[in-house]
């Protein structure tokens, strides 16, 4: 069966990383979670100081990118491949709100940018891959064969990924939790490289109101028509 590439893009806490999984298991494909990349870049400057509140040493992050190895690999636990930052699993300290509050800046660097995007279609250059992110179907995989776009009203947003962040047993505020989403949707749309925007093409998914399995049966069909069409 001739295999695609499926392009995930949207806003922040829109589900497309939960999506990208569930359609990457029941396709047999690679999924990748470019943003976690992002955050894993992001929790370096955050270790080692390039980062903080008030201050953002974007020359000193640039010059260290060579010393950042970013991998996945698959936990058959868990069912799905966890971040590792040089050698490290970081799956869940790159999840945290402070690193959300940092990923947008670190992601407008186009230094950063440039060696990620590399590493991002290196992973997809034999097709078969599922990937979300901000900027997949319109710098990554402008030719991907499927392009989708994630949205849903802020509150919305915020809600599940407080509750997401409660679950795990952190210590926030809904309020936030909606001001680092309406934060980072502003960064993440106006930015100057890649910023966040619908492919041509792309297909429009506003989950504000689907459950779940109502949206990964609506990017499945969507999936399977496309794959078939190839076939023909």
């Amino acid at each position: 069966m001739r295999k695609i590439t499926i392009a995930i893009d949207g806003y922040s806490s829109t589900g497309k990383s939960t999506v990208a999984k569930q359609l990457a298991k029941a396709l047999g494909y690679v999924y990748v979670d470019s943003g976690a990349m992002y955050r894993a870049v992001t929790l370096y400057a955050m270790q080692n100081g390039y980062i903080e509140t008030d201050c953002f040493d974007k020359e000193g992050l640039i010059s260290q990118l060579q010393n950042i190895n970013i991998s996945f690999k698959f936990n058959p636990e868990k069912g799905f491949a966890e971040v590792y930052l040089n050698g490290v699993n970081v799956e869940k300290d790159i999840r945290t709100l402070e690193v959300s509050s940092f990923v947008s800046p670190v992601a407008t660097v186009s230094e950063v940018r440039e060696q990620l995007v590399k590493q991002q279609q290196n992973f997809g250059k034999d097709k078969g891959v599922v990937m979300d992110g901000r900027d997949i179907g319109t710098v990554v995989f402008p030719y991907a064969e499927l392009k989708l776009f994630m949205t849903a009203s802020a509150e919305k947003r915020a809600k599940r990924r407080y509750d997401e962040l409660i679950e795990r047993g952190d210590d926030v505020s809904y309020e936030d939790v909606l001001k680092n989403v309406k934060t980072r949707d502003h960064i993440d749309s106006t930015r100057e490289d890649s910023p966040l925007t619908m492919a041509e093409g792309a297909i429009k998914v506003d989950n504000s109101n689907m459950t779940l399995d109502q949206q990964f049966e609506f990017v499945l069909k969507h999936s399977e028509e496309k794959i078939h069409h190839m076939r023909a």
